[in-house]
């Protein structure tokens, strides 16, 4: 299979041959320049800050003493702090100085810092490519007419307690998990709060409204929370990814659209990508402290953390932002917030003893480069206690894209397949994920970042039936309630005669489905 470039969010654009969208990154130079005194002792000497201006991360030990004094070194070395994170001792800072992470490694206090970017903080967006495909009219009238006639034939049935959602007909994802039938328990408790960190979330939309969570919603983008009202909204020029990973999680059951794997949950967005859809470190620290500080129990991230497909620690900057977001993710944990993650759609095994990753630094000049998967992560995917998701198509079948590995894995969801490779049973007609898009319409989506939010969705039912289950309690359960899938005995998806990805391991747990599909019905049951 082809690979055009890596994403930031975990999606396909099937219907468009299989190509993996992709958004390219054009950043304009910085051009600024300063003097400055320097860090050290001794005379004083010039700092050059001449060079572009990229944003950093700069991970201190010791406490907030320790991190008022590193703030300082920060400003002698020509930096500007944009905001500490002192819970997890993290500074967010600016610089022109193209010494400025070697200069503040050697700062007492500072167990890592590097940059978060390879290209000078952007000025303007860029075009995004594969758009997801629309759903006519056409399609909705006709999902509508069957919801309608499978509504009036369950009219009398014992035990159903509510009706389809129009678009349901069109969901072979939800049977797939047994939500169906969870619904029929319950659709999840209101104290409940998923927080979608993505490309923003359109909060209007009438699938999301009823179940959107204000409160915990904010803007992430530049490091530092943005609380204005809509902040967390995608623009009209954005992906509408967000939007529809957080209509798969709790899309509202309210006789309007579709309906989300937990859609009686709260939903909350956490904007963490750039207009040009780059997901950077500041940012994704930024969301998981949020989420920590802001009672979400569960996260959501289909994306991975720009510019490096894998972070190797190996690298200094590179080390630095596995720490940042390590830090993040566990603090978030530490306060019960379980987090749930995309494993990538490139048909990677991520246990692999190397694996070429053609596509890094994707904010610049990519160059091939061969990485160790056991010392260069994807984050915050491969990070400890990251709930990482495969995904299966409609044909219960690993997705031709979707990212395996022993050991890595935890669980699969649905997260859609080409239509010729895996063909959903009647009503259903694609073989993708349908979902709500910003503006108030529906569309088809496909990726890992499809079968994230259905795992999240199954979270969040799981929190609502163990409310004060920590969150070790909720991954373990998730795990312990999916149901087996075996390795198939020879997974040539696309039926040319060529093994396309190797399956290891039992029924119990194996590379390609980890501990199993997700299992909704179980979840509100046991």
């Amino acid at each position: 299979m082809a690979h055009l470039g890596s994403r930031r969010r975990r999606v396909l654009a099937l219907p468009a041959g299989l190509a993996l969208t992709v958004t390219l990154g054009f950043l304009p130079a910085g051009t600024a320049t300063a003097a400055v005194t320097a860090p050290e002792g001794g005379p004083s000497a010039p700092v050059v800050t001449d060079g572009p201006k990229l944003s950093y991360v700069v991970n201190t030990r010791g406490g907030r003493s320790t991190a008022r004094s590193v703030e300082k070194a920060i400003g002698k070395a020509g930096g500007t702090v944009v905001t500490t994170y002192d819970r997890i001792g993290v500074i967010v800072a600016t610089s022109q100085n193209p010494d400025f992470a070697r200069t503040v490694r050697k700062v007492r206090g500072v167990d890592s810092a590097g940059a978060t970017r390879t290209s000078p903080l952007p000025s303007q967006s860029t075009t995004d490519l594969g758009a997801p495909r629309a759903v006519t009219a056409e399609e909705i009238a006709a999902a509508t007419a069957k919801a309608e006639r499978a509504n009036k034939q369950a009219g009398g049935a014992s035990g159903r307690a509510l009706a389809q959602d129009p678009l349901e007909p069109l969901q072979w994802d939800l049977p797939a998990i047994k939500a169906d039938k969870a619904h029929e328990k319950t659709l999840g408790s209101k104290n409940v709060t998923v927080a979608v960190i993505d490309t923003g979330v359109d909060d209007t939309h009438p699938d999301i409204a009823p179940n959107f969570d204000r409160a915990a919603s904010v803007n992430c983008v530049s490091g530092k929370p943005d609380t204005t009202d809509g902040a967390w909204r995608p623009t009209a020029e954005e992906s509408p990814h967000g939007t529809h990973v957080a209509g798969e999680i709790a899309g509202a059951k309210n006789g309007v659209g579709i309906t989300g794997v937990a859609p009686g949950v709260k939903v909350a967005g956490i904007k963490a990508s750039t207009p040009a859809g780059y997901f950077f470190t500041e940012a994704v620290v930024c969301s998981f402290v949020w989420a920590a500080e802001h009672g979400v129990d569960v996260t959501n991230n289909s994306y991975y953390t720009d510019p490096w497909y894998f972070n190797c620690t190996s690298d200094p900057d590179q080390k630095a932002l596995v720490d940042s977001i390590t830090r993040a993710t566990r603090y978030a944990e530490s306060k019960g917030t379980v987090n749930v993650a995309a494993a990538g759609n490139e048909n990677y095994d991520l246990a692999a003893d190397s694996i070429t990753d053609p596509s890094s630094p994707n904010d610049s000049t990519p160059g091939e480069r061969v990485i160790d998967p056991s010392e260069c992560f994807d984050i915050p995917t491969q990070l400890p206690g990251v709930v990482t998701v495969a995904s299966t198509g409609a044909k219960n079948l690993k997705s031709s894209f979707s990212n395996h590995g022993l050991g890595v894995i935890d669980v699969a969801a649905p997260g859609g397949d080409s239509t010729r490779y895996q063909t959903p049973a009647p009503p259903a007609t694609s073989g993708l994920i349908l979902g709500p898009l910003p503006g108030g319409g529906w569309g088809y989506m496909a990726g890992t970042s499809m079968a994230s939010p259905h795992a999240a969705g199954v979270a969040a039912l799981l929190k609502s039936t163990h409310p004060h289950a920590p969150a070790w309690a909720i991954k373990a359960l998730l795990k312990a309630q999916a149901d087996d899938v075996a390795c198939p005995e020879a997974y040539d998806i696309d039926g040319d005669g060529r093994i396309d990805a190797v399956c290891e391991g039992g029924k119990r747990y194996n590379s390609f489905y980890g501990a199993g599909l997700v299992d909704a019905l179980a979840a509100v049951s046991k």
